[in-house]
């Protein structure tokens, strides 16, 4: 958007082009995502980058905007499972999957208090969500009183760290459901 309206048909290619560049260094392993570098592999001005994108981690969460969205939709769909827990469980696992898969996607959720524009309009979806199944668990005997959304995230974040230091993601958030039930 600039200023509050829609970009023009030459602004948003460029954008796109800054966007999908940023792609290919990250698919290459390169997650420092240098503005300079990613203007000159796009093809577009630095200003432009800085324009669409005025830090790193901007840029940073227009990648993983459609990643954030999936897990908000996954956790409503865990808030309206029959069975809270199994919802708990099955959110947890797909969150564990997204962030071990896209170091990126997990330094935008684990920063998640520092989000900005649209992501942070999605940590917002996503907290109500979990807050919601948060709740209904609790509600049934299955998860402490003292958790709540904040928690949950920094706990995937944590499990994520440990999986990517070789540990089993399985034993892992099975170790973490454990934790979270009732004293």
């Amino acid at each position: 958007m600039a200023r509050g309206g829609p970009l023009r048909a030459d602004a948003a290619r460029n954008r796109e082009r800054v966007l999908e560049a940023a792609r290919e260094r990250l698919a290459a392993g390169d997650d420092s995502l240098q503005l300079n570098a990613i203007a000159k592999l796009a093809g577009v001005g630095v200003g432009t980058v800085y324009r669409h994108f005025p830090t790193r981690h901007a840029l940073l969460e227009a990648l993983v905007t459609e990643r954030f969205r999936s897990l908000v939709d996954r956790a409503r769909a865990a808030a309206g499972d029959d069975d809270p827990a199994r919802g708990l469980r099955s959110l947890l696992r797909f969150a564990l999957d997204l962030v071990t898969a896209d170091a990126g996607f997990a330094a935008v959720l684990e920063s998640a208090d520092r989000a900005e524009g649209a992501a942070a309009a999605l940590k917002s979806e996503l907290d109500g969500a979990v807050t919601r199944l948060l709740d209904r668990a609790r509600e049934v005997g299955a998860i402490r009183s003292d958790l709540d959304a904040d928690d949950v995230r920094r706990l995937v974040c944590g499990v994520q760290h440990a999986v990517g230091a070789g540990g089993d993601a399985g034993l892992y958030l099975d170790v973490l459901l454990g934790g979270l039930r009732p004293r």
